[in-house]
C-alpha cells in the first residue's frame, strides 16, 4: 500500500505582548489608518525578554504533539523553518529536540523565510513517502522584533513574532501532499535581507552602526514579485494534483499583508471567503506564519477529512512555494495508532 503523509498534530504560540497600530502611532510619524489601509495589520505580538525562537517553537510544538495523541519520544525527525534562529550553531532544531524531550529525532534547520514552513511540509512528506521516517515534526517560528529598526515604518510595522507546529505521520489513509512548487530566484535576494551578523557581514561596530542587522526590504518590488509567484505556483500545484480552483476547500497562505492576498486571490479566481486571514492579529510572522495560520484553521474546525487546502508562500532568498494537501481523518488515524503502536 502506498505511503502517505497526513497532519494528525498542530499548534501555535503567540507572545502575550500585544503591540497595536494605537501604540506605534507614539512612536513614528504613523497612524492606524495608515497602516490598516496598506497592509490590513491592526496588531502583532512581541516575544518577551526571556521568550526566543527556540523557547516558542517548543510550545507550540508540545502543543502539536498533545493534539496527536502523540510522545515527544515517538518523532523520528524535528524540521524547523526560521530566518531568526537563536544562535548561528546549535541550530534552532536541536534546542527544541531537547526542549521537548525528543531523544530519538534527528533534527536541522531551513532557512527560505517566509516560504520556510512550506518548504518544511514537503521535505517533511518526502522522508516519511520514501518509507526513511513514520513521524516528522515541522515548526516554524521568527523573533523578527529584535532584527527591526523601530524608527522604519516601512518595516516595523508589517512584522511579529509567534510559532506555528505540525505532526506528520505515516498513514494508508490517502490524505497529505498531493502535489508542490519550489522555486527560488538568488538574484533577488538583496530586496528582502538581513545583511549583517553572517560570514560576508560578521557583526563588528561597523556593522552595527551601519544597521546591517536589521530587516531591509524593498517593498513596492517585493509586492509584484510576490503576487506573480504565488499564483504562478498555486496554478501549477493545482494542475500536478488535478484539481481545478472549484476543488478547493481552504487557501492558507502567507500573512504578509491584506493588499497581497487580495490580488493572489482575484488572479487565482477563488473565492475571498475561502482564503484564511490573520493576519490582522499577528502581522507577518514569516516562517511561522502558514504554520500559526493552519492551526487556527484546524481549531475552528474549519477542516474535514477529504478537504483540498493550497498553501501559497513567497519569502526572501527569493524563494516562492506552494502545495495541495488532502486533509485527513484525523481522529481515525489517531485511533488506529493508539490501537496498534507498533503498525505503521
Amino acid at each position: 500500500m502506498p505511503r502517505h503523509a497526513a497532519v494528525t498534530g498542530w499548534g501555535h504560540y503567540a507572545p502575550e505582548k500585544v503591540l497595536t497600530n494605537r501604540d506605534l502611532e507614539g512612536m513614528l510619524d504613523t497612524s492606524d489608518e495608515w497602516i490598516r489601509t496598506r497592509t490590513g495589520i491592526c496588531e502583532r505580538r512581541i516575544a518577551a525578554h526571556d521568550e526566543t525562537t527556540s523557547t516558542m517553537c517548543a510550545i507550540a510544538a508540545q502543543r502539536a504533539l498533545d493534539k496527536a495523541h502523540m510522545a515527544a519520544i515517538d518523532l523520528d525527525l524535528i524540521i524547523c523553518a526560521t530566518t531568526t534562529p537563536d544562535t548561528l550553531m546549535p541550530a534552532t532544531a536541536c534546542l527544541v529536540q531537547d526542549s521537548i524531550g525528543a531523544a530519538n529525532a534527528g533534527a536541522f534547520d531551513l532557512n527560505t523565510a517566509c516560504t520556510g514552513f512550506v518548504y518544511g511540509l514537503v521535505m517533511a512528506s518526502q522522508f516519511i513517502q520514501s518509507g526513511a521516517y513514520d513521524r516528522v515534526l515541522v515548526v516554524g517560528g521568527e523573533t523578527l522584533s529584535r532584527f527591526l529598526n523601530w524608527q522604519d515604518r516601512t518595516t516595523c510595522i508589517l512584522f511579529g513574532d509567534g510559532a506555528g507546529a505540525v505532526v506528520l505521520e505515516a498513514t494508508e489513509d490517502e490524505s497529505g501532499l498531493l502535489s508542490f512548487v519550489l522555486g527560488s530566484q538568488g538574484s533577488g535576494g538583496p530586496l528582502l535581507t538581513i545583511a549583517g551578523g553572517g560570514a560576508a557581514k560578521p557583526a563588528s561596530p561597523e556593522t552595527v552602526a551601519a544597521g546591517d542587522h536589521y530587516l531591509y526590504m524593498r517593498g513596492n518590488e517585493i509586492f509584484k514579485f510576490a503576487v506573480r509567484s504565488m499564483v504562478q505556483a498555486a496554478g501549477e500545484a493545482l494542475t500536478k494534483a488535478g484539481l481545478t480552483q472549484e476543488d478547493v476547500r481552504v487557501v492558507v497562505p502567507h500573512q504578509a499583508n491584506v493588499r497581497i492576498l487580495r490580488a493572489t486571490q482575484e488572479a487565482l479566481g477563488l473565492p475571498w471567503e475561502s482564503v484564511f486571514v490573520n493576519v490582522d492579529r499577528y502581522g507577518n510572522t514569516s516562517a511561522a506564519s502558514v504554520g500559526i495560520a493552519l492551526s487556527e484553521c484546524a481549531d475552528l474546525g474549519m477542516l474535514r477529512p477529504g478537504d483540498n487546502l493550497l498553501f501559497i508562500a513567497f519569502g526572501g532568498g527569493l524563494t516562492w512555494a506552494s502545495a495541495v494537501m488532502r486533509w485527513a481523518d484525523v481522529d481515525a488515524i489517531v485511533a488506529a495508532r493508539e490501537e496498534s503502536p507498533n503498525v505503521i
